[in-house]
This record gives C-alpha cells, structure tokens and sequence, in this order.
C-alpha cells in the first residue's frame, strides 16, 4: 500500500558529503513523521534524524551540526543532507514513516494506516 524507496547512497571520502533521498508513494493522503535511520555492522539501528509534517526536527546528537534532514509534504519526499562524513558514519541508512494516513475506499476520506513503514535501506561507505 505504501512503498519508501531510497536513492543516493554511495562511496565518499572523510570529510566529504553526500545527499540521501527517500519518496514515498501509495495511496498516502499525508505523512506525520519522516525520519532516517542507519544500522552498521553489529550494531543496533539507531534514529540519525527525523522530521514532521510540521518541519519539526530531531537529531540524534553524534549528528548535529553535520547533517541536516528537510522534506516536502507535497511531494512526500525526504532528503539527508551528510556533510563532514566519518569513517564512522558508514552504515545502511533507512527511510521511516510514522503516522501515515492514506485515502479511504472510496478515495473521499482519508483513514490512519495503523502501522509505520521502512525503505529497503541504501548503503553509505565514508572510507579515510
């Protein structure tokens, strides 16, 4: 019903920069909350940075000051800017919806999905 596809990982050099996408796309009348989240090797996934419909945003703090994440209601897109990349950094970075609500049956009202969604998640490798 709702798909979050991921775009723009890749390899980059410390102290480099690269830019994440994530589109969402189904019958979504709106989204409450957009967030990415990464997962390295071994360890546990963790939130990096999320965003609401109301351009609220929150950051875990190992990434303040060096990503920032921004969305387009319209468009139901959200994007990860990553400046100042460290090895450290490496990971395989998730695209999230929370608070997703989608058309009716009927196509005239809209109805809270009951469930939050994830992307297939796109690799980022910052080598040294």
């Amino acid at each position: 019903q709702v798909q979050l596809v991921e775009s723009g990982g890749g390899l980059v050099q410390a102290g480099g920069s690269l830019r994440l996408s994530c589109a969402a796309s189904g019958n979504i009348f709106s989204i409450d909350r957009l967030g990415w989240y990464r997962q390295a090797p071994g360890r546990q996934r963790e939130l990096v940075a999320s965003i609401t419909s109301g351009f609220i945003t929150n950051y875990a703090d190992s990434m303040k000051g060096r990503f920032t994440i921004s969305r387009n209601n319209a468009k139901n897109t959200v994007h990860l800017q990553m400046n100042s990349l460290k090895p450290e950094d490496t990971a395989v970075y998730y695209c999230h919806a929370d608070g997703v609500y989608v058309f009716g049956p009927v196509n005239d009202r809209p109805d809270y999905s009951g469930m939050d969604y994830w992307g297939k998640g796109t690799l980022v490798t910052v080598s040294s």
